[in-house]
């Protein structure tokens, strides 16, 4: 029977008879697809909900304009969610992947378990919403759910290969400054404007602290790459690991707090979350970090300067590619003030 291309979804992205029969080579469920939405949040990647046979799935793959690197993250991915598969760490659960290029018109997908729980970028349930203290303690599980994940011994879990501890603090300033040079490619970008870009460069490389025990990092955790449970303020999955790698976990600790809610234009990023407050303060975030690690904290600082530093980066990247077309220019305009309010807190912070 042939399968029918849901009318909400590009064929370029996801051709469902395709992804029919190779569900079927997986023996996953037969039949029709049913309720196939996407899900927002980030500009990266692609992902879609979707219902085949009576179970639920979601779908991530690369994004419509497919980048160099964009499968290998993809596959990075698919591989690290197996691996926390075997923790107690809040990730989603990996059902099936595809890493075979020739499968879907150039893009490696996988599928996994939706999650029951809610974004806070896209809202509030009615229990959040209405409760202070809720909203107060789902920073601190936020902060011990990173913790947590720093912890994992990542060796015995099949991660030993999975990046390049060994120099990561050192490697860091360097190898932004170069992916921030690499945007000039972008035709019509008239290269970075953000001030204070030398400073805190100049900053993080002086005052470089000594690396810890290596583990794993998210890489991107800030609040809208979390869910939260719908019953109460427990974090119920950390998503988008594209930016996961194996090197200094306070990093993420750092990332948190570099994002958290303080009335600056970053706030865009979980609007609903925080224009409710209530939230714990990043001293509460560190302490209750630290009851879950024991790892050395006396440099938090610098790590969130880092945190401002490389994510700041990351954001201007989609600039860059709105200047060629290749992102919408209302998202890479806004994404650029966020850059420049990470600049201006990793400034004040140096200071």
């Amino acid at each position: 029977m042939p399968v029918e291309q849901p009318a909400a979804v590009d064929r370029d992205l996801v051709d469902f008879a395709i992804l029919a029969q190779w569900m079927d080579g997986q023996g996953l469920c037969a039949g029709s697809f049913d309720n196939v939405a996407p899900i927002g949040g980030g500009t990266q990647n692609v992902m879609l909900r979707l219902t085949r046979g009576g179970r639920e799935y979601v779908l991530r793959r690369g994004p419509r304009h497919l980048r160099r690197k964009s499968n290998d993250v993809i596959r990075r991915e698919s591989r690290l969610l197996t691996a926390l598969n075997k923790t107690d760490v809040p990730a989603p659960t990996l059902i099936a992947a595809c890493d075979d290029e020739t499968v879907m018109g150039g893009a490696v997908f996988y599928l996994m378990e939706p999650i029951d729980g809610f974004s806070p970028a896209t809202g509030l349930p009615e229990l959040h919403a209405s409760d202070p203290a809720i909203r107060h303690r789902m920073g601190l599980s936020a902060a011990a759910g990173l913790a947590q994940l720093g912890m994992v011994d990542f060796e015995s879990i099949g991660l030993a290969e999975f990046g390049k501890p060994e120099g990561f603090l050192e490697r860091q300033v360097p190898r932004w400054l170069a992916e921030l040079e690499s945007y000039n490619q972008n035709q019509g970008y008239p290269g970075p404007d953000i001030p204070g870009l030398e400073h805190v460069a100049d900053w993080l490389e002086r005052h470089r602290p000594e690396q810890g025990r290596a583990g794993i990092l998210h890489g991107d955790c800030h609040l809208a790459n979390m869910m939260f449970r719908n019953d109460g303020p427990e974090l119920a999955a950390l998503v988008d690991w594209e930016m996961s790698t194996i090197g200094d976990p306070l990093l993420d600790l750092g990332w948190l707090i570099a994002t958290w809610p303080t009335g600056s234009k970053l706030d865009a990023l979980v609007g609903a979350l925080a224009s409710a407050g209530g939230l714990a303060s990043p001293d509460e975030l560190v302490k209750t970090y630290s009851e879950h690690s024991d790892r050395d904290l006396s440099n938090v600082n610098w790590y969130v300067v880092l945190a401002c530093f490389k994510l700041g980066i990351v954001l201007e990247g989609t600039h860059a590619r709105a200047f060629a077309g290749k992102a919408p220019k209302e998202v890479g305009d806004m994404l650029h003030a966020m850059t420049l309010a990470l600049f201006d807190n990793a400034s004040a912070r140096a200071e």
